[in-house]
């Protein structure tokens, strides 16, 4: 990690930036293989499984067999910490769920807004070395609260043709049923044009590398919306002398082991601090079978010393981290002065890895600074909010002068007129 002492605020900017990609060596490819699957559907996506994902599949679909099987390939031990979580999850998702509250502006005027489902989604489940089956449950449990009518699953077959039973397990406590075995930019391609085997959905949501990340957005621009823009996996930690070394060090190492384009920060406003969580790090990472990978992503990754922890939270907001753990005294309440994260873990007992799989939360958060634009997936964002209104004809009397009033005043005399021909009668 990079040290840095008391820099001065001119150079924050810089501080903070991070890793880029250059996705202009990935354009190419990326726009390939989206054309080659809405032109040839399941042919294409058959094609690049078996070049990218080494297993040339006869159809891309799982199975009903395979998902019941699934069950019994998971020990007990998985099974009820994944339904733990699913309970957890809902219970937070559920709490969402807003009542429609009917507004009369004006004597005669109601207007409200509802919730609408949106109809056809997919989940893109990220596969290989780190198979996110909580994933399923962050995306799929949301999704199955709102009532989405089709909920579409894609994510990469094993070598020998198989989905993770974890992922398959989870799918089905959510009630999913329509599981495809298709990954990379091609299953992204896949649901947003729709295949033989795959439907065409209306949103997409699901985290990924630099190549579906790229897909995402490229096809957003075609009109197939996305739960957000998204990058590496990223977290910030404050702390102060009552944080705890080894607890900090544990938290930077979970989000560095994601990727080695991961990027971890430490802002601290004692130089003990960093020396003890850089020790600590040193020799937690010795242990950690994905330490290659986060050696890599350490790298990118920055420590900090300020003076004062309003310093930490000012820098902190600057860089809108996805995650934000505040190991420092009075965190409670700092937190309140947080206006730029996808997710704040309060206190020393608060690890980021909880909010990953199941103290509820929602783990789909943005990352690469939109935090300081967007929010982090939750059961609004598998719902369109349709308004509404009714007038009586007392109602339309009371608002007509102020509504014909203001169409003349622009030219629409068609808007003054739908007013007035009504008044009239």
């Amino acid at each position: 990690m990079r040290l840095y002492r008391y820099p001065d605020k001119k150079v924050w900017t810089d501080i903070i930036q991070r890793p880029v990609a250059d996705n202009a060596a990935l354009d190419k490819t990326v726009r390939k293989i989206l054309g080659k699957v809405k032109e040839k559907g399941d042919k294409a996506v058959i094609k690049y499984t078996q070049e990218f994902d080494g297993i040339k599949l006869k159809n891309l679909i799982a199975s009903e067999k395979e998902i019941a099987a699934a069950e019994a390939l998971l020990n007990d031990e998985l099974k009820q910490a994944i339904q733990q979580a699913k309970k957890n999850i809902e219970t937070f998702h559920t709490a969402q769920k807003e009542d429609v509250n009917k507004i009369e502006t004006m004597p005669g005027i109601i207007c409200w807004r509802q919730s609408a489902a949106i109809e056809k989604v997919g989940l893109y489940i990220p596969g290989g070395s780190a198979p996110l089956f909580s994933t399923v449950l962050m995306l799929g449990v949301p999704a199955q609260l709102a009532g989405c009518k089709e909920i579409v699953l894609c994510t990469p077959p094993a070598k020998d043709g198989s989905i993770n039973p974890a992922i398959l397990y989870a799918a089905q406590l959510c009630g999913i049923t329509k599981i495809y075995k298709a990954g990379g930019v091609q299953a992204i391609a896949a649901m947003a044009y729709g295949t033989e085997s795959i439907p065409k959905v209306f949103k997409i949501f699901g985290p990924g590398n630099q190549y579906v990340t790229l897909a995402k957005q490229m096809i957003q621009q075609q009109g197939v919306a996305i739960d957000m823009p998204a990058g590496p996996s990223e977290v910030l930690v404050i702390a102060d002398e009552t944080s705890i070394p080894e607890f900090v060090a544990a938290d930077l190492l979970s989000q560095a082991e994601h990727g080695p384009d991961s990027q971890v920060i430490l802002i601290t406003t004692y130089e003990s601090v960093a020396e003890k969580v850089s020790t600590a790090m040193k020799l937690q990472l010795a242990e950690l079978p994905r330490k290659e990978i986060a050696k890599q992503a350490l790298k990118n990754s920055k420590l900090i010393i300020v003076e004062t922890i309003a310093e930490a939270i000012a820098l902190s907001n600057l860089y809108a981290p996805e995650h934000l753990i505040l190991s420092c005294a009075d965190a409670a309440i700092i937190s309140n002065e947080i206006i730029s994260a996808g997710s704040v873990f309060i206190g020393n007992y608060s690890p980021e890895s909880v909010g990953d799989y199941a103290s509820g939360t929602n783990h789909t958060l943005p990352t690469n600074g939109y935090a300081a634009m967007y929010s982090g997936v939750s059961s609004d964002s598998f719902v369109k909010k349709i308004t509404y209104q009714e007038l009586t004809k007392e109602g339309l009397e009371n608002i007509g002068y102020t509504v014909m009033t203001m169409a003349a005043a622009e030219g629409l005399d068609a808007h003054k007129n739908a007013v007035a021909i009504r008044l009239k009668n």
